[in-house]
């Protein structure tokens, strides 16, 4: 998804439906609770030396990752917690929400997007061509986010988990990669091909590459995208992921 997108809580499965023919899936394989709200059991977890933030609203640093997570709607103090968080006059992103605006709050985006969770249907293996990405090659993974535009990426997301890539002629032409990490499960993100390159199976390698990785922690793989990005949604579907909910979300912007 693109900037800004702030990952808090989760809409309930199946509402406002953007691609309604995808099978579902219970994700049995660990607990799966922690991804209704998966930014925030990241930062309160193994993100946790990341976190920025108190016990109801945490971020990441602003060079690492553009999310904020919220531990509940239901207090009454998150709104002055957020803009705490955050600044005033800042846009920012409500997962989840479905309520009225607090005063001075003024949305200025709407979008849908899904969760698709791996099933025993995933075949992940190693791929002999991926190279593990990692400081050095900043800008070249900053540079084919931007010419592909797979979602949020900042000079230190690689440090969230391990990237790898696929090199033609020493150019970077495809990428993917871990970023959000609630127990027992790792998201795999970043999917990117430049055009010259698409339709060789490279970002199905990748995909299936971070995936063997995430499985030999012990760990499930999960994913996020636009609701609107069917083409993606059932590549990944093909490949052994399941959609395990729907989410709306707003970006709204903080009170000046």
């Amino acid at each position: 998804m693109s900037d800004p997108v702030i990952s808090t809580t989760a809409a309930p499965p199946n509402t406002d439906a953007a691609h309604p023919d995808a099978p579902t899936a219970d994700a049995p394989h660990a607990d799966a609770t922690v991804l209704d709200n998966a930014a925030w059991y990241s930062l309160a977890g193994p993100h946790a030396s990341f976190a920025i933030g108190n016990d109801l609203v945490r971020r990441y640093p602003d060079d690492v990752a553009p999310f904020v997570a919220v531990r509940t709607w239901e207090d009454p103090g998150v709104w002055d917690a957020l803009i705490d968080l955050v600044g005033h006059g800042e846009v920012i992103g409500l997962s989840g929400f479905d309520g009225d605006l607090p005063p001075g709050w003024q949305v200025v985006g709407r979008g849908a997007g899904v969760q698709l969770v791996e099933t025993d249907a995933l075949r992940p293996r190693p791929d002999e061509e991926a190279i593990v990405l990692g400081a050095d090659d900043v800008p070249e993974m900053l540079a084919i986010v931007e010419r592909n535009q797979p979602g949020p990426f900042r000079p230190r997301t690689h440090e969230l988990g391990r990237y790898v890539g696929i090199r033609r002629d020493g150019r970077l032409v495809a990428m993917a990669g871990e970023r959000l990490h609630p127990d027992g499960w790792t998201e795999t993100s970043a999917v990117s091909t430049d055009d010259a390159y698409r339709r060789q199976g490279l970002a199905s390698r990748l995909v299936l590459d971070v995936a063997f990785h995430i499985q030999q922690r012990g760990d499930r793989a999960l994913m996020h995208a636009e609701a609107s990005n069917v083409g993606a949604i059932a590549a990944y579907q093909r490949l052994g992921f399941a959609l395990r909910r729907r989410s709306v979300f707003a970006a709204v912007r903080t009170p000046a």
